[in-house]
């Protein structure tokens, strides 16, 4: 069965509802995240960040987690962290580089052909 709220990967939309349950670090970088578009770096490495918390990569559409959606998955996944806020805020960080990294040798790839 198909649950509205599930999605191949982490979705964006999903940011806003994860202010509220870290300290307030936390909050300011979901609130920050989620003013920015989909495809911006930050955000990106924000969703990587998530995808490889909440394990969207192994969810399968009738899975548990998949029935239950995206939303309460991600927040279990954040509630579930044993790291404090500094630590969840160090891996946003090397994801976002990741990204960065990425895309900078992409483009450099694209300006070589």
């Amino acid at each position: 069965m198909y649950h509205e709220d599930a999605e191949m990967l982490f979705p964006m939309r999903v940011v806003p509802s994860l202010g509220d349950l870290r300290g307030v670090a936390w909050k300011r970088l979901t609130e920050r995240i989620a003013q920015l578009e989909e495809d911006e770096s930050d955000a990106l490495g924000f969703g990587l960040m998530m995808i490889r918390l909440s394990g969207c990569l192994d969810c399968q559409a009738d899975s548990f987690r998949a029935l239950r959606g995206c939303t309460a998955c991600a927040r279990q996944a954040i509630l579930r962290y044993r790291g404090n806020d500094v630590e969840l805020v160090r891996l946003y960080e090397k994801s976002r580089k990741e990204i960065t990294v990425y895309l900078e040798s992409d483009a450099t790839r694209k300006e070589g052909r």
